[in-house]
């Protein structure tokens, strides 16, 4: 499957429901009305596209009727042309892709309870498995009831090494003891699953601070990712759980997980416009090859595609 047919399997909810409502409002009518306007941006919003774009979409669709002498043309088109350039798809690349050093390269995923930390931990080492890496797993949620055992079940199904302790453990030590291995083993990644966490909650934020203070004494600017991870299906209250994130541990990128199973999938273009943090991956599906490269244009041609 190739990588637009994975994005429009995974966006299937969020496209259906906006390129049904879209084409609906723009059709029963010669003239764009306000009344239109108005519901069009109630579409557009009830999918978290958040309110810039959704107001940029609202009038370059204005803009069409006007210059098409009253004819609606390709509603779509124009859509996925707003959402693309909010997106950057010509910006650098390289920021959208995962650090890559000369000797280790440590990743840290972090984010609320349920987001899917484990699971994206999994999947990256995964990636950069089937990619010629050597990765290693840190099992540095030791709170979570069966997360050890997830992230262990995970490793020993993909055949990538698992470092763990007990229940109850200090997951700075942990994480300390992870770095050590990978150093000693000439791993090329560490992924390091974190307990999730309230952002709210400043205490088990300043333990994240701990863990990541840790981990720099053994390797020189570690971690060289932080990823937060975040529930699709949260839609907009991802911009804050981002912006408090980023303030104790400095973000680099997010992964957004679930977008197959929610409606809300514009919330991407909202938390990517709003926030100068990058999309770096997406979560499509409940395999380990479902985690996908963030692709602006990919991703706005599923969000609009007319079947």
């Amino acid at each position: 499957m190739g990588l637009f047919s994975k994005f429009f399997s995974g966006l299937q909810k969020t496209q259906s429901k906006l390129s049904g409502e879209l084409k609906r409002i723009v059709s029963r009518s010669p003239k764009f009305t306000e009344d239109d306007a108005e519901e069009l941006e109630a579409v557009l919003l009830a999918s978290d596209m958040g309110c810039a774009v959704t107001e940029q979409i609202v009038d370059a669709v204005r803009e069409q009727y006007q210059s098409s002498g009253g004819q609606a043309g390709d509603v779509l088109q124009v859509a996925q042309s707003v959402v693309e350039t909010s997106l950057g798809s010509g910006d650098d690349e390289q920021t959208k892709r995962l650090a890559k050093r000369d000797d280790l390269t440590v990743v840290s995923l972090v984010g609320v309870n349920g987001a899917g930390k484990t699971t994206t931990a999994a999947k990256l080492a995964n990636r950069v498995k089937t990619e010629g890496a050597n990765p290693m797993l840190a099992a540095c949620d030791t709170f979570r009831a069966a997360a050890i055992e997830q992230l262990n079940l995970w490793g020993n199904r993909l055949d990538i090494p698992v470092v763990s302790s007990e229940y109850g453990a200090d997951p700075a030590s942990v994480a300390h003891d992870a770095v050590n291995s990978a150093l000693s083993k000439g791993s090329d990644y560490l992924f390091i699953d974190t307990a999730g966490r309230l952002h709210t909650k400043h205490n088990l934020m300043r333990e994240l601070e701990k863990l990541h203070r840790v981990i720099s004494t053994k390797s020189k600017g570690a971690p060289h990712e932080t990823l937060l991870v975040v529930d699709a299906s949260v839609g907009s209250n991802a911009l804050s759980q981002a912006r408090e994130f980023n303030k104790s541990v400095p973000l680099t990128g997010l992964v957004i997980t679930k977008l197959d199973g929610t409606s809300k999938g514009g919330m991407v273009v909202a938390i990517q416009n709003e926030l100068d943090l990058p999309v770096k991956f997406i979560g499509l599906g409940e395999q380990a090859d479902d985690l996908q490269p963030f692709s602006p244009t990919e991703y706005a041609r599923a969000l609009f595609f007319e079947e």
